[in-house]
């Protein structure tokens, strides 16, 4: 029989924590409230750009840049998906400043389904009945919560594609995450440079007008983008894919019970049908994730004991 594998506690705590922190990020970024949303992503890219590139440099020197962008192409997939990205940090603040972070919890919870739907649509891959059950309950989810609201969630679709897509574009370039990060907002520097400069120039900047607090909370918002990520990339490494598949519903869960619980948001029994389709997709699709992995070890030990004992015409392998 063969044994299963302890898991990295490090990696395991290190993945968990970065969901947490993922999950508690509206209450962080409800503190201001008060600055407008394009300035706080300005200042999230140029605070993340300083920390992760000198995370970096400290740590590769400067051949990091080099190495990163050393496969062709890598460079035209990063600015895309540095376009993707800054849009979904837009819609993700705007949502959670405007009191819309139950329905942007929503958005990370269809997200792996839309990942599903990409997967079989572009990268051509096959869905087992489980995962086709999965996403027919889910899309009767989303329709439900349309039809109840008159207009589609699209704050939670905006955030569903964009951060689906922007993961395929990561996926197809042959990059590690955090020097993709790092390049991504390196990309996007000069044009948060220049928006907040005519902000400044408008008299309407947020940042160095004598609140130190909210001066503060811009610039650890850099590292709170960067640290998360950091923490999933080591996590990610040292534990199985299957669970990482499953952790990931920790940050949406926590994202709903601020909104609603602390944040005082509404969630009416009409959101609750449709939330509850959501959820039963994503026990369908976890569940049968975590099952086919169970399955592969044994496979993989049935195939290396064929490969070493010979048939012997259905006799017992001699001893």
């Amino acid at each position: 029989m063969t044994a299963i594998p302890a898991i990295d506690r490090k990696g395991l705590s290190a993945a968990i924590a970065s969901y947490v922190l993922w999950g508690v990020f509206p209450l962080y970024w409800i503190l201001l409230k008060h600055v407008p949303s394009m300035q706080i992503i300005a200042h999230r890219i140029i605070w993340c750009a300083v920390f992760v590139v000198g995370y970096l440099l400290l740590r590769e020197g400067r051949r990091w840049l080099g190495d990163a962008l050393a496969r062709p192409g890598v460079g035209r997939l990063l600015v895309l998906s540095s376009l993707l990205i800054s849009f979904n940090w837009g819609v993700y603040i705007w949502a959670v400043t405007h009191g819309r972070v139950v329905e942007a919890s929503l958005g990370y919870f269809i997200n792996p389904l839309v990942n599903v739907l990409i997967g079989v649509l572009v990268l051509r891959e096959r869905l087992n009945p489980s995962q086709w059950t999965a996403v027919a309950i889910a899309a009767a989810g989303v329709l439900w919560l349309a039809f109840q609201h008159g207009d589609p969630p699209w704050v939670a679709l905006t955030l569903a594609f964009s951060f689906a897509f922007y993961g395929l574009i990561r996926k197809v370039a042959q990059v590690d995450a955090i020097p993709g990060l790092a390049i991504e907002s390196l990309i996007l520097l000069v044009p948060a440079l220049a928006w907040l400069g005519f902000a400044h120039w408008q008299g309407v900047a947020a940042f160095l007008d004598g609140d130190i607090g909210s001066d503060v909370l811009l610039v650890i918002g850099g590292a709170l983008t960067a640290l998360p990520l950091i923490g999933f990339a080591y996590g990610a490494r040292r534990i199985p894919y299957s669970l990482v598949g499953i952790l990931q519903y920790i940050a949406p869960t926590l994202q709903l019970l601020a909104g609603v619980l602390i944040l005082g948001e509404a969630f009416s029994a009409t959101q609750a049908v449709g939330f509850a389709c959501i959820w039963l997709a994503l026990a369908i699709y976890a569940a049968d994730g975590w099952r086919r992995a169970r399955r592969q070890p044994t496979r993989a030990a049935q195939e290396h004991c064929a490969e070493e004992v010979p048939a012997t015409d259905g006799a017992a392998p001699p001893k």
